[in-house]
């Protein structure tokens, strides 16, 4: 038995109640992520065209040097999460199931790094009270259950703090290193992580103030602040080829985005400071209070409110504020007015750098409350907890109520599946072109089966018609089937096969399928 193992026998059986608890709520926390994964996860356009890319790795032994494209600008982010998702892709056969499971086990993952790091801040109910509420969240479990480059970031910027807290509490500077290879994955996820970079900066810099006068420390922190930065410039450095190759194009978008303010990001962070609150009762909405807009309303008042008299307690009483709340709350701090700087429409997934921060900081309020009752009467207690347990009661109604796996299964996989296999079937093994009817989904899907089974599906080049215009159009409409005339559809795939007619349609697993041939223009 090596140390490992002995630590966490040991540890088992010294805290069985709080094991048994961590046990109960990553089985939980499993369950909610895997069930039924296959029939539940995501798979449309975006989906279907990084399987494409991560399948092509292996069999076309094309390693990508970008990852993909953002809603905003001409910006690309990196490749990381492609290479990260590869193996899970060719242990499960290729399925897109593969690299959906490796995102649950990332989310698997952050509800235990959420009760460790609970636990060392705080204590072992925050811990338990932070992971348990991670775990049921209805957002979380959503983005836990597919395959998409935002999905992974939570683990990682949630690790990029936790390696701050190492560095600047424990002076364990080889967590530098953690923290580089973390951020590269946080910054290829979403480039709103980079708001953690300041976060960082400052507390590095806070680091190196307080052992300015231990020369040793000085030079092993120097090191391995160069070698966090080289970690993180090796895994970066695919796009910096990209660039290279393609005149600077990434670059450039980055460069507009955050220098052309006028319709990105604003300068002027006081200007932004009404959008503070508003933001908060939204990640406090979504994220703790299981989408319903009232536990949101009321959990952000109760959380700011209560952190906020827990800190004046304590100064007032001169007792030492914990460390870990000053990096926690200039985390979220920083974050809201990075995200309140942000003009356009914020997504649930744009929060993924900050997670699991609401979730602590509950945890660590909590456990603050109950430490505080240790002197106290027995029924002042007993009011306490009383109101302690109906607030999470409360605060559980709506994260169960809005839990995921009450709604059927979106199936979009199988449907996938069936209608690329009917395309196979009606093609007759010759080539064809594809176009999809709908009002958020493209070719990407269907193109992944299809390429995976060899079928030549070709993308019309408006250029080079004759040797990309075949005799067969696909259409596949997700929209009611008034809404479909296939032959008059003005999307670019329709348009450029030319004039056409319906030859055969058919309805497959709920859309509609429609080959269309050539037919010459009426006079």
């Amino acid at each position: 038995m090596n140390s490992f193992q002995k630590k966490l026998t040991t540890w088992i059986t010294t805290h069985k109640v709080e094991a048994f608890c961590l046990f109960g709520i990553l089985l939980l926390a499993s369950i909610l992520r895997l069930y039924r994964i296959s029939e539940y996860m995501t798979f449309l356009g975006d989906e279907g065209r990084d399987a494409i890319i991560v399948r092509n790795i292996f069999v076309k032994l094309h390693p990508p040097l970008i990852g993909p494209g953002t809603s905003i600008g001409n910006m690309y982010l990196g490749p990381l999460y492609y290479y990260i998702s590869a193996p899970f892709s060719l242990l499960f056969g290729f399925s897109p199931v593969g690299p959906s499971v490796m995102v649950a086990f990332f989310g698997i993952a952050t509800v235990f790094l959420v009760w460790k790091i609970g636990k060392e801040w705080f204590g072992n109910i925050a811990g338990l009270v932070a992971a348990f509420l991670y775990a049921i969240s209805p957002v979380v479990i959503i983005y836990n259950r597919s395959s998409w480059n935002p999905n992974i970031m939570p683990f990682f910027s949630t690790l990029c703090i936790y390696s701050i807290w190492r560095m600047w509490h424990n002076k364990e500077f080889k967590w530098l290193i953690v923290f580089g290879i973390s951020f590269a994955v946080v910054m290829q996820s979403h480039y709103l992580g980079l708001i953690l970079a300041p976060i960082a900066g400052l507390f590095w810099l806070l680091t190196v103030l307080s052992i300015r006068k231990d020369k040793k420390q000085i030079v092993t922190i120097r090191k391995f602040t160069i070698i966090s930065l080289v970690a993180f410039l090796v895994l970066m450095s695919p796009l910096f080829f990209f660039d290279i190759r393609h005149n600077w194009i990434n670059s450039k978008a980055i460069l507009t985005f955050f220098t052309d303010r006028q319709d990105t990001v604003s300068a002027k962070p006081w200007a932004s400071f009404s959008k503070i609150w508003p933001l908060w009762e939204q990640i406090s909405t979504r994220l703790l209070g299981g989408m319903d807009t009232t536990a949101g309303h009321w959990v952000a008042f109760g959380l700011f409110d209560g952190t906020l008299a827990l800190l004046i307690m304590k100064w007032w009483r001169k007792k030492k504020i914990p460390r870990a709340y000053w990096l926690l709350l200039t985390w979220i701090i920083v974050s809201l007015f990075g995200l309140a700087a942000y003009k356009h429409e914020l997504y649930d997934h744009y929060f993924g750098f900050l997670f699991t921060a609401p979730f602590l900081l509950l945890g660590g309020v909590t456990q603050d409350v109950i430490d505080t009752l240790e002197n106290k009467k027995q029924r002042t207690k007993n009011i306490i907890y009383s109101l302690l347990f109906i607030s999470f009661c409360l605060l559980l109604i709506p994260n169960i109520a809005n839990s995921p796996l009450q709604y059927p299964p979106n199936g979009q996989l199988q449907r996938s599946i069936a209608v690329s296999q009917k395309i196979e079937e009606e093609a007759h093994g010759q080539k064809l072109n594809l176009a999809v009817i709908a009002e958020r989904n493209y070719e990407g899907a269907y193109e992944y089966f299809l390429e995976k089974d060899n079928i030549a599906s070709l993308k019309i080049d408006a250029q080079d018609t004759a040797n990309t215009i075949t005799d067969q159009l696909f259409v596949v409409c997700e929209l009611p089937e008034e809404k479909c005339d296939p032959t008059h559809n003005p999307k670019t795939e329709v348009a450029n096969f030319g004039w056409s007619e319906i030859d055969q349609m058919w309805n497959v697993d709920g859309v509609i399928l429609y080959k269309l041939i050539h037919t010459e223009p009426t006079n």
